[in-house]
């Protein structure tokens, strides 16, 4: 399958409604930095700088089904206190229904706290009841999701009470009436616990422990997995491998193993929830479950270079598809994946350069050009002229080489990071999506309007000059060529 169908599936899906129903948490990060061993104890002594609440567990599948563009409404059950508030409050900010959270006075919000230091979790702290939910909140939390409007349900069962059997089975019985797929992410060891979801999701441990065996290798993980799957009586089983990639059974059909996605992995808090959350859209969008893997296991990736719970959004997405899997080649004027992917970018702490120019006829003047310019920072993005761009600058004659054919070279250089065609005249528009640190033109460009130069310097960036090899450029290779 290749990238441009998955980009296509994912550009197509809409915006489902989907209902989250499971155990709903807020996370607390508290930042800082670890500089000396506490003369009290040998542990490290954490200077907090900051702290920040994201929503976690189901809250945190409902996030990730907003910033895939989906419709999510949540359903679970919080504490009467100040966190509680606050979850509700960040879940409408970021366009999740909280109207399904019950309050409930004898269970606090579940809470954990995570002091992070450079980077890398240093320690957690939890702060919850784990208290099943008594008869008659079972049946409220019911008939709301129930009178909800949803084409797909993902049971998030963080082991806390909120999935006990009753409201397991009701759920599942109300998704198979309605017609619509169920994705569930397993705590319970007993997967029959989901029997008539459509797909379960458990990571390599989980599975082991409902197999009761390891599952070391493809054949074992096939064999038991497939049992696995019977057993429960599921459309479908997803097993998340981490660095392995995942493992998809179906009925019918012979596994699909994935690599992983994942470029660096600075922490795998939530990725489960960005897998549950993007094969649940995919799912509610009509997407075969195949694409629907191949999309979360791009998802996971991102997940994993983010630190702290964290929602992916389509964009991202759209962006590690292009880049990984597209020949990094974005489609042309495509701002929207550009500033998408100069966000992750910086993310990372990386520092992003930019050039420009037709690339007719790549030649050795380019190739050290590029060269010269990816040395200036970490990521070198290249806008190429689109045909017919090329045609009003050099003439009706230009280009030799159609559009797919020079981006495809391009893309092929190993200081090449990302291709991004435009139409116009100017790369203006993509500089001001983009948003370099660096903007790179030849130094035949000096003392002459660079475009975007003004708005690279006002934001702190640098305009670079870089020298020409002589006697390399594709007119004067065209010109040699027309005379032998």
């Amino acid at each position: 399958m290749h990238a441009r169908d998955l980009i296509l599936a994912l550009r197509g899906l809409g915006a489902p409604r989907v209902a989250v129903l499971g155990d709903c948490m807020m996370d607390r990060y508290v930042w800082g930095d670890a500089v000396r061993v506490s003369p009290e104890a040998p542990v490290p002594v954490v200077h907090a700088r900051r702290e920040e609440d994201r929503p976690g567990g189901a809250a945190n599948v409902a996030l990730n089904l907003a910033a895939l563009g989906a419709r999510p409404a949540c359903f679970g059950a919080v504490g009467d206190d100040a966190t509680g508030e606050s979850l509700r409050r960040a879940l409408a900010a970021a366009g999740a229904d909280p109207s399904g959270l019950l309050t409930c006075g004898d269970r606090p919000t579940i809470q954990k706290t995570r002091i992070v230091a450079r980077n890398q979790q240093m320690l957690r702290v939890d702060r919850e009841v784990v208290l099943p939910l008594a008869a008659e909140r079972e049946a409220a939390l019911l008939a709301a999701l129930c009178a909800a409007e949803w084409e797909a349900l993902v049971l998030s069962d963080y082991g806390k009470g909120v999935l006990t059997p009753a409201v397991c089975a009701a759920a599942l019985a109300e998704a198979r009436r309605r017609g619509v797929p169920c994705v569930v992410d397993p705590k319970h060891r007993d997967f029959a616990h989901y029997r008539g979801a459509t797909i379960v999701t458990p990571n390599r441990a989980e599975a082991e422990a409902a197999a009761g065996v390891a599952l070391a290798d493809d054949a074992a993980l096939a064999r038991h997995g497939e049992a696995l799957r019977r057993a429960a009586g599921l459309d479908m089983l997803l097993i998340t491998l981490g660095a392995d990639g995942m493992f998809l059974l179906r009925e019918g059909r012979a596994p699909l193993h994935l690599p992983t996605a994942a470029r660096q992995v600075f922490d795998v808090t939530g990725a489960g929830d960005t897998v549950v959350a993007m094969v649940a859209a995919g799912l509610a969008g009509g997407l075969d479950a195949e694409i629907c893997t191949r999309l979360a296991n791009a998802a996971a990736g991102v997940a994993v270079a983010k630190v702290g719970t964290a929602a992916v959004g389509r964009d991202e997405v759209l962006h590690a598809l292009h880049a990984v899997g597209a020949g990094k080649v974005l489609a042309a004027d495509d701002r929207a994946a550009l500033a998408s992917a100069a966000g992750a970018w910086r993310r990372e702490g990386l520092r992003v350069v930019f050039t420009n120019g037709c690339f007719d006829i790549l030649h050795a003047g380019h190739v050290r050009y590029l060269n010269e310019a990816r040395s200036l920072g970490d990521v070198l993005v290249v806008g190429m002229n689109t045909d017919a761009s090329v045609r009003r600058i050099k003439g009706e004659d230009r280009p030799f080489h159609a559009q797919d054919d020079r981006a495809e070279v391009l893309a092929a250089l190993a200081s090449v990071d990302l291709v991004a065609p435009f139409s116009a005249d100017t790369p203006e528009d993509l500089v001001r999506a983009l948003g370099p640190d660096v903007l790179v033109k030849g130094a035949d460009w000096q003392g002459k309007e660079v475009a975007g130069a003004d708005f690279v310097r006002a934001r702190g960036g640098e305009v670079r000059f870089v020298a020409l090899v002589p006697g390399q450029s594709t007119s004067g290779i065209a010109a040699r060529i027309r005379r032998a």
